[in-house]
């Protein structure tokens, strides 16, 4: 029989991103530097491991009436469907239709952090989506209902005590409605999610956070199916602008 162990391997791919998110924070004293080698810890997790229609980026996102985002630290967009993406250089801009979700990326969390992300994720949640019928060999399907876009923060550590309790929950229950977090990760203790059926979250505990955190967020992504077909035209009218 196998000597391999599942258990070993998910326990090694939350070890690997808790240490590389460690040295982030001892080696680099610069604060944007320490920032974005944060930031690319996340962004390969999600590049190596979410299935290939998916892409994650740093990047603003951009609706059809020209209204952009604020930059976002870590965007999972769909690349099989969305036919426009603007990159210039390590630069992104990405259509409101093709986003599903949208993180935020800090050493640490606290309540200034979680008020930050929330005002960052509403910055998405609050552009315009166009949804096109959708045609197929009999006819037309009708416009593809918009899907929530999922929200959240990613940390290596928190600075509450405990570092997941009652302070958490409080600040994460607070701030406006379309700033919610709906899943993150502090990789040195645990994962929160939100849960809509009972308007709570739910914090775990967990021996291997960052390995949690990816795998709640394939399920969630599952679960939304795919993107609205979007108006390309109603972005080509900026042509004449």
């Amino acid at each position: 029989m196998s000597k391999w162990s599942l258990s070993a391997l998910l326990a090694g791919l939350h070890e690997d991103i808790e240490s590389q998110l460690a040295i982030a924070r001892k080696a680099f004293v610069h604060p944007g530097t320490k920032g974005d080698a944060t930031e690319a810890v996340w962004l390969k997790l999600l590049q190596q491991y979410l299935p290939q229609r998916y892409q994650a980026a740093s990047a603003h996102v951009v609706d059809s009436t020209g209204a952009f985002s604020d930059q976002i630290d870590v965007v999972v967009f769909d690349r099989q469907y969305s036919p426009f993406i603007f990159r210039h250089g390590d630069q992104f801009i990405i259509p409101a239709e093709s986003v599903y979700a949208v993180f935020e990326a800090k050493q640490s969390i606290n309540a200034t952090m979680v008020a930050y992300a929330q005002e960052k994720i509403s910055s998405v949640r609050q552009l315009h989506r166009t949804s096109l019928p959708i045609p197929h060999a009999g006819g037309t399907y009708p416009p593809k209902p918009l899907m929530p876009i999922l929200g959240g923060i990613l940390t290596l550590g928190s600075d509450w005590s405990p570092p997941l309790g009652d302070a958490m929950r409080a600040a994460l229950l607070d701030g406006n409605a379309g700033g919610k977090l709906d899943l993150g990760c502090v990789a040195s203790h645990g994962v929160f999610d939100y849960d809509n059926a009972t308007a709570t979250y739910n914090i775990h505990a967990s021996g291997k956070p960052a390995t949690a955190f990816l795998f709640e967020l394939i399920a969630r992504l599952q679960a939304t199916a795919t993107v609205p077909m979007i108006d390309i035209r109603t972005y080509g009218a900026w042509l004449d602008a």
